[in-house]
């Protein structure tokens, strides 16, 4: 079975897909088909509901308010014709180009109409924003998260799609197992994603995460610091279990002495160890055997 070839345009980006819209647009009447690109009124348009952006910088986006304004949208917006409401559109790719055409106040903006499934269209907006590097390490973990999970990628096929290593897909998803704390520095800027790696393999991580910001240590400074919490808590835990067996070992004693109504102490040696049973007379020692052999204590006159 051959691949879809708009399948293989995802791995190129978006100007493969965007090539593919020119010819069919030239090949329609005036650049007006259903699938080519046109001018549509700003408000028909709606954000994409798998988006993996999730910030959109001010500063960033006011600088691209006055390029709008000096020279248009050079680039038109990727859409598809809106699943739910009628005669909208939703934004594939391009939702930061749609906010300042509305900043910059602009009536109508350049599209491109695809016919995208949801997991194409995932998939264009994840390869636009991670070709263009868009995207915090987070929000790219998420988006490799979702075409994973939700739409049944394996991590050869996400790697082809997305243009990088498994390696980097595997890695970048581990940020997702971060505290809250260490994830919302890493958002912030605080944090690398280098520095944000290096920090999985410690359990205080959101503590150290905070002293790695404080003291601004680089990404090979953070890996030493948590290497070395991981074999400080590695020693408290050896530490920690003699004292737990020395606990459970007293406990064993107090209910053999109470079983046996003889002093018992145990030696343990780690491994194994030796059990003692003190006694005073015979009879106890007797008394003993009898409650371990479970025999019944003779009757008076010696009988048994």
């Amino acid at each position: 079975m051959s691949e879809d070839p708009r399948r293989r345009g995802l791995g190129r980006g978006l100007s493969a897909l965007f090539a593919e819209e020119t010819q069919e647009a030239a090949a329609g009447a005036a650049g007006e088909s259903a699938r080519g690109q046109r001018s549509v009124p700003i408000e028909q348009l709606r954000p994409g509901r798998f988006q993996p952006r999730q910030h959109f910088d001010e500063e960033s986006l006011a600088s691209l308010v006055d390029s709008i304004r000096a020279q248009g949208i050079l680039q038109p917006l990727l859409v598809r014709k809106h699943p739910d409401i009628a005669d909208a559109y939703e934004i594939v790719a391009g939702e930061r180009r749609w906010r300042a055409a509305q900043a910059a106040q602009l009536h109508e903006v350049p599209v491109v109409v695809r016919e995208l499934a949801d997991r194409e269209m995932l998939e264009v907006a994840l390869v636009e924003n991670v070709q263009r590097q868009d995207l915090t390490p987070l929000e790219e973990a998420e988006g490799y998260r979702r075409l994973l999970e939700e739409f049944q990628h394996t991590q050869e096929d996400l790697a082809r799609v997305v243009g990088k290593s498994r390696v980097h897909i595997t890695n970048t998803m581990r940020l997702l197992g971060l505290p809250a704390p260490v994830r919302q520095m890493l958002e912030d800027g605080r944090l690398t994603a280098g520095h944000a790696r290096a920090l999985l393999m410690a359990e205080e991580s959101a503590t150290l995460a905070e002293e790695v910001v404080r003291r601004g240590l680089n990404v090979r400074q953070t890996e030493r610091l948590a290497k070395m919490a991981k074999q400080k808590a590695s020693s408290k835990s050896e530490e920690a279990a003699p004292a737990a067996k020395l606990a459970d070992t007293a406990a064993l004693e107090r209910e053999l002495t109470q079983l046996l109504g003889l002093k018992v102490s145990i030696a343990f040696d780690g491994q194994g160890g030796a059990l003692t049973v003190h006694y005073r007379t015979l009879e106890q020692l007797d008394d003993v055997l009898r409650r371990l052999s479970n025999t019944p204590p003779p009757r008076p006159g010696g009988a048994p």
